[in-house]
C-alpha cells in the first residue's frame, strides 16, 4: 500500500544553494546524528546505511538537481521508499524546506509508523529551522 508524507515547511535563515550543498554529499550528514548512534551508520558521497534495532536501512542518491532538489531511494531496507529534499528561494537568504516520503508500507507497517514518520519529518525540519 503505498503511502505518502509530507513534512510541514520551514523558513531556514541560509540561502538554499547553501543548504544544498550541506546535504549533497551524505558522509556530512553523519557528524549531524548523536554521538551514541554514530557506530551504527555509514556514509559515503552517494549513500548513508544504518542499523536500527536490528534492521538495516540504506539510501542512495536518485538524483541532484543543484540548489532546488535532492531525491533519495531505499538501497536496502524492510520496504520500498523514496525521499525528496526541497530548497526553495523564498526570499533573500532564506530557504523554503521541507521534506517528502513515498513509501510501500503494508496496513500494519502504515498503522505503527505513519504517524510517527510525519512526526519525525517535521522534526528534522523544526531542527533546520532552528
Amino acid at each position: 500500500m503505498a503511502a505518502h508524507y509530507e513534512s510541514k515547511h520551514g523558513s531556514v535563515a541560509i540561502p538554499p544553494e547553501q543548504l544544498y550543498m550541506s546535504f549533497t554529499d551524505l558522509s556530512r550528514i553523519t557528524g549531524a546524528i548523536p554521538a551514541q548512534y554514530r557506530d551504527s551508520v555509514t556514509a559515503d558521497y552517494d549513500t548513508l546505511r544504518a542499523t536500527v534495532k536490528g534492521f538495516t536501512i540504506a539510501v542512495k542518491v536518485a538524483e541532484r538537481r543543484p540548489y532546488d532538489l535532492i531525491r533519495l531511494e531505499d538501497d536496502e531496507a524492510p520496504f520500498h521508499f523514496s525521499g525528496a529534499l526541497h530548497f526553495d528561494a523564498e526570499r533573500y537568504g532564506v530557504t523554503d524546506f521541507w521534506i517528502e516520503v513515498d513509501a510501500e508500507l503494508n496496513f500494519m507497517m502504515k498503522a505503527m509508523l505513519g504517524s510517527k514518520l510525519k512526526e519525525a519529518l517535521d522534526k528534522a525540519v523544526d531542527a533546520l529551522v532552528d
